[in-house]
């Protein structure tokens, strides 16, 4: 497949004249269907490989509610049904903390009362988790989005159940701690997220008064700013579930007041509303969710349940069994990686 040279990503630049460029490498399932593309970078020798996209086939689910907050790590193979395995511990007990990856690294920041602390896991290692740095503020029920190279976190609660409109920004693979991007256009909690290439999503959620609302926020990632109205869900979705391919992002499932199975879906490039998916296997919230790009896993949720569910996000259609966490537990965070 021929190269793209003059080609400019994540800062490179391709000079032309020295063959460096972009190229396209196709996966393939298990009957040897092209599947999807990987976009790398290419150096003048084609001896080095940099992916650019930073999804993977290792879910990695961490933390969670039990009746009390829990540190267990475990991870799937998304392409693979089956149960989940042990995985290493955080280094706090997590209750609603949010992940973010760059497809090598983990970050896995917040949840319980307060905690401003970010833990980094190697997602290819069974090692326990490291300490990363600090989020701008303490809080927990957040949101979170990776452009491949930053993990955002966004909204949530803050100290006294406030309401946060803070986003912050941190680099996956650099141990700091994460400095203001800028503010949600409406302060939220309990709210999924997906995102694409270019933008970071993050959907329904509680708003202040505890009122779960429809709302579809974006943020363009690669320049610090303010989030954007982007459309509405077609229900109002408080602890939804959400995930994306490069194309769609899904929101599953709702609590409390609106209880439902219900998948909805949109396309990320142009704004707009979404439209029904299909549903979950049951009726629940409080979850967890990441994609391989191709299917999405939902995991958990509301009454402590184990049960995964997936999705093939391309093609509309109910949910399907996946196998179970190792424990029934609700509010946990998971992305995906290599």
């Amino acid at each position: 497949m021929r190269k793209i040279s003059r080609s400019i990503i994540n800062g490179r630049v391709g000079a032309g004249t020295g063959g460096q460029g972009l190229k396209v490498e196709w996966d393939s399932d298990n009957a040897g269907q092209r599947i999807d593309g990987q976009l790398h970078w290419m150096d003048i020798s084609e001896s080095s490989l940099e992916r650019i996209t930073w999804y993977g086939d290792k879910g990695i689910i961490s933390g969670g509610w039990t009746g009390s907050a829990t540190n267990v790590m475990e991870y799937i193979t998304i392409t693979s049904t089956g149960n989940g395995t042990d995985w290493g511990d955080l280094t706090f007990n997590s209750r609603d903390g949010k992940a973010a990856s760059d497809a090598t690294n983990m970050l896995i920041a917040a949840g319980g009362e307060w905690v401003a602390s970010i833990d980094h896991k190697t997602i290819s290692s069974a090692a326990n988790a490291t300490d990363h740095g600090d989020l701008t503020r303490g809080g927990y029920n957040m949101g979170a989005v990776s452009d491949g190279t930053y993990g955002h976190f966004g909204g949530g609660f803050v100290s006294g159940y406030a309401y946060s409109n803070i986003i912050d920004y941190v680099s996956c693979s650099t141990t700091s701690s994460a400095v203001d991007f800028g503010d949600l256009d409406v302060a939220v909690v309990s709210h999924g997220t997906g995102e694409s290439a270019t933008r970071g999503f993050f959907m329904g959620g509680t708003k202040s008064g505890n009122i779960p609302n429809n709302i579809i926020q974006y943020i363009t990632f690669g320049s610090t700013g303010n989030a954007s109205d982007f459309g509405d869900l077609t229900h109002a979705s408080e602890g939804g579930m959400g995930t994306s391919s490069r194309v769609r992002c899904v929101n599953a499932g709702a609590g409390d007041g609106s209880s439902t199975n219900q998948i909805d879906y949109f396309t990320m490039d142009t704004t707009g509303n979404a439209s029904d998916f299909g549903d979950l296997t049951s009726i629940r919230s409080g979850g967890a969710s990441t994609s391989n790009i191709t299917r999405g896993v939902f995991a958990g949720g509301s009454g402590y349940t184990n049960v995964i569910d997936y999705i093939t996000i391309a093609t509309t259609g109910n949910a399907t069994d996946f196998g179970d966490q190792i424990t029934g537990r609700s509010e946990q965070a998971m992305a995906s990686g290599d």
